[in-house]
C-alpha cells in the first residue's frame, strides 16, 4: 500500500459572515413580499405556505445576523487579549 504524505491543514478562510447572512436575509424578506401579492392565488394551486416560508427564511435570517455578529465581536475579543498577554 503506498503511503501519502500527510500536509498539514490549512487555516481557515475568513469572509464576512454578516455580509452574506444580511444578503440572504434581505433576499428572503424580497421573496415575502413579491409572493404576498400573490397569496390568494397562490393558494387556489396549492402553494399558499410559500410566502410564510419565505417570511420564516427572513426572521431566521435575523437569528444568523444576531448569531455571526456576536461571533464576530467575540474573535475581536479574543484577539484583542491574545495581543495583550506579555510573553506569548
Amino acid at each position: 500500500m503506498p503511503k501519502t504524505a500527510l500536509h498539514p491543514s490549512p487555516p481557515p478562510l475568513e469572509a464576512n459572515d454578516v455580509a452574506i447572512v444580511g444578503g440572504g436575509t434581505v433576499l428572503w424578506f424580497v421573496g415575502f413580499l413579491v409572493l404576498l401579492p400573490f397569496q390568494h392565488t397562490l393558494s387556489a394551486h396549492g402553494h399558499g405556505s410559500w410566502p410564510w416560508i419565505c417570511l420564516s427564511g427572513g426572521l431566521l435570517g435575523l437569528i444568523g445576523l444576531w448569531y455571526c455578529r456576536a461571533r464576530r465581536a467575540a474573535i475581536q475579543r479574543d484577539r484583542v487579549s491574545g495581543e495583550a498577554l506579555p510573553g506569548q
